[in-house]
């Protein structure tokens, strides 16, 4: 069992969860409340990650981070070393090709709540602040939550973006997914079984948690 790889592949997901949930909720309220031209591509550009294949995406953020690139010049300068290849890298990509997973089930949920709430909170003199937090919040949150768990199970189970971007590199970009592809090269079955196992059971174990939950918080609105 390759542990290391593992216990990367869970930090990978949950700094990549940090970092893309508050931008989702940000992008997400913003593409329910707001009709302006255009906003189609927006969407279109959003989901963009959802039918390109991995290798794509892949290969153009390895070009984005490149040492040849403005970002890729300004990380090598302010951290010592590349982007690309990195653990940073990791995040970087994790976070776009997670993108659609986050954003859109937030954005369903924001879109699910009545205009007139909305009005009515303006009407009781909260500000935006305070509705948001208030109201708009505990009303999104079972979509806020699917966004979080498909984003940490996305990740964790990713393998073409994060070798194309990470390469292979053990305790830095060698993730659960890659290292299970090693073992199975290498004919070591029983290994690659075991990763995959236990990769299939913490995957299976948070989206039915999720699930439940969102299940029992329905529940108890309805009730109310």
């Amino acid at each position: 069992m390759d542990w290391q790889a593992i216990l990367l592949s869970l930090r990978l997901a949950a700094v990549t969860l940090l970092v893309l949930l508050p931008l989702a909720i940000a992008v997400g309220w913003w593409l329910a409340v707001t009709p302006f031209r255009g906003k189609a591509w927006i969407e279109g550009l959003l989901a963009l990650p959802l039918v390109l294949p991995p290798t794509v995406i892949g290969f153009y953020l390895l070009v984005a981070m490149g040492s040849h690139t403005w970002l890729g010049q300004l990380y090598e300068r302010l951290a010592g070393q590349t982007l690309a290849f990195s653990f940073t890298g990791l995040v970087v990509a994790s976070v776009v090709f997670n993108i659609p997973f986050a954003v859109q089930p937030v954005q369903r949920a924001f879109e699910a709540i009545p205009p007139e709430i909305r009005e009515a909170a303006q009407c009781c003199g909260l500000t935006f602040w305070q509705a948001f937090r208030k109201i708009e919040l505990p009303l999104a949150w079972p979509g806020i939550l699917s966004a979080a768990v498909m984003t940490f199970a996305h990740t964790l189970g990713e393998f073409g973006v994060v070798l194309m971007v990470g390469g292979n590199i053990p305790g830095e970009t060698k993730t659960v997914a890659i290292s299970i592809y090693d073992h199975a090269q290498a004919f070591d079955l029983e290994a690659a079984g075991q990763m995959a196992l236990l990769l299939l059971l913490i995957s299976l174990v948070t989206i039915a948690v999720s699930y439940g939950f969102v299940a029992r918080l329905m529940q108890q609105r309805r009730a109310a």
